[in-house]
Parts: C-alpha cells; sequence; structure tokens
C-alpha cells in the first residue's frame, strides 16, 4: 500500500472529491482531504491511499503537476508523519 500527498488543492475540494480525481489510476483505500480544526475549512492538501504500489507510481506520473480548477497540483510518496513532542506550558512562546 502506498500513501500519497497531494498538495496545492483548492479550497473547493472534498474526500470524495478527491477520491474520484485518483480512481481511474486503481483501487483507492482512503482519500482525506486536511481540514483545519478552528475554522473548518480545507487546509489546501490531502492524502490518497492506494491499494497498489504500482498504481500510485502510475498517479504520481500523470497527476503531479496538472492543473485542477486552476491550481497546479503537487502528488508525491507521502513522508512519514514526525512524532510530535507534547508541549510544556510557557515553553517556545516567543
Amino acid at each position: 500500500m502506498t500513501k500519497l500527498y497531494v498538495g496545492n488543492l483548492p479550497y473547493s475540494v472534498t474526500d470524495d472529491s478527491l477520491r474520484d480525481m485518483f480512481a481511474s489510476y486503481g483501487d483507492i483505500a482512503s482519500a482525506t482531504v486536511i481540514m483545519d480544526r478552528n475554522s473548518g475549512r480545507s487546509k489546501g492538501f490531502g492524502f490518497v491511499e492506494f491499494e497498489d504500489d504500482s498504481a500510485a507510481t502510475t498517479a504520481i506520473a500523470e497527476m503531479n503537476g496538472k492543473e485542477f480548477e486552476g491550481r497546479a497540483i503537487v502528488v508525491s510518496v507521502a513522508r512519514p508523519m514526525k512524532e510530535s513532542r507534547p508541549r510544556e506550558f510557557g515553553q517556545n512562546r516567543y
């Protein structure tokens, strides 16, 4: 299974429309647009997880740089999420 990062998305993109954009390349395990916790608005990027690694590779080759609703989207293999440390009160405030 391969997880792709999809960036520079229009704010109008939903999980379903993201899935539809990549559905022709193969079976998709998940498609998620990342939303801002405070505003509830899209952050302009998301992730698509393909069942088949070769389908993901093809999707990267064909979709990276492609224009979608006036924006050139960025598609690449997602990097692993960094472990976050809990912040202590008062740390890094200034």
